[in-house]
């Protein structure tokens, strides 16, 4: 308890992330919407094969934010609100955070953005090069998704460094190019303009069924003299094993919404189960006893 009172300090939990990457083959990151999700995060532990296996951070995603909100992920929540859940999260956990900032806004309202989230204490910063009215990454359809000029880009990475105060606040390019049929070329000339203009991570994004074109991107940009540790999102190639992505040059892992995903089935079941039944009793051998939530809160005291 102690350690983790001490690790929640904003300074010392905002360093942890880069420390984590500089020191493991791969960092996982899993999806966090709520306290609750940071609460179950920070206390997981599994033993595979006699080693202790976790999750080393959260991932703070602008489509789970909007989710469990009932709103479209088209930026409708605003950032003050968004913030206002990463400091619910901030206090149940001490693990370093990525948080997903869309395409970074406004850029005159860019250096606000980052000088709070710093100060609050997150790890990481994600912009992607998308422009105009979003759309989800993951759509089949991508009419009207236009991507940001190298320049226009560049300069937001430029000016999102600077406005940091330490380099402990990690800036990420998230590179949109596979999603909107760009080709390998595009987005490695990005990577390298990305990572000269303040990018300190890359990440690669595609919707593809296999880690194919990821990896080619990960094999082209290892050549750059410009290089920095690469991010990826495999909610599509999910088959995709961690030591297949460590295999080809990956820092760090995301994934991006499994537990938002999860709630969904779960709470459509109970429901249709009392409906059916009239009553709770058919349900109960599947849920969590009121016990074991009151225990795994109390616990975090």
């Amino acid at each position: 308890k102690k350690i983790n009172l001490i690790q929640s300090n904003s300074d010392l939990r905002r360093n942890k992330l880069l420390r984590l990457i500089n020191s493991k083959k791969i960092t996982r990151l899993l999806e966090s919407h709520n306290s609750l999700s940071a609460l179950i995060i920070e206390k997981l532990k599994v033993d595979v094969n006699n080693v202790t296996e976790e999750f080393d951070g959260l991932w703070c995603s602008s489509l789970a934010d909007s989710a469990v909100r009932a709103k479209p992920d088209n930026q409708s929540v605003d950032l003050t609100t968004r913030v206002n859940s990463l400091n619910d999260i901030l206090e149940i956990s001490s693990k370093p955070i990525m948080f997903d900032a869309d395409n970074g806004g406004v850029i005159e309202q860019l250096p606000y953005v980052v000088k709070n989230l710093e100060r609050l204490g997150v790890s990481a910063l994600v912009m992607e090069d998308k422009v105009g009215s979003k759309k989800n990454s993951l759509f089949d359809d991508q009419t009207g998704s236009k991507q940001d000029t190298i320049p226009n880009f560049c300069k937001k990475l430029k000016l999102a460094a600077k406005s940091r105060v330490t380099k402990d606040l990690l800036i990420v390019a998230r590179i949109e190019s596979f999603i909107l049929n760009k080709g390998l070329a595009d987005a490695v000339k990005r990577a390298n303009a990305y990572s000269k203009s303040g990018a300190d991570l890359i990440l690669i994004h595609s919707k593809a069924k296999t880690a194919k074109e990821v990896f080619s991107f990960a094999k082209s940009f290892k050549r750059s003299k410009y290089y920095k540790p690469l991010v990826c999102v495999p909610s599509t190639y999910s088959n995709t094993h961690e030591k297949e992505l460590i295999k080809n040059g990956f820092k760090v892992v995301i994934y991006a919404n499994h537990l938002l995903r999860s709630i969904y089935p779960a709470m459509l079941n109970t429901a249709k189960s009392i409906l059916n039944n009239k009553k709770s009793k058919n349900i109960e051998d599947s849920i969590s006893s009121v016990k074991e939530i009151i225990s795994l809160i109390k616990k975090n005291d």
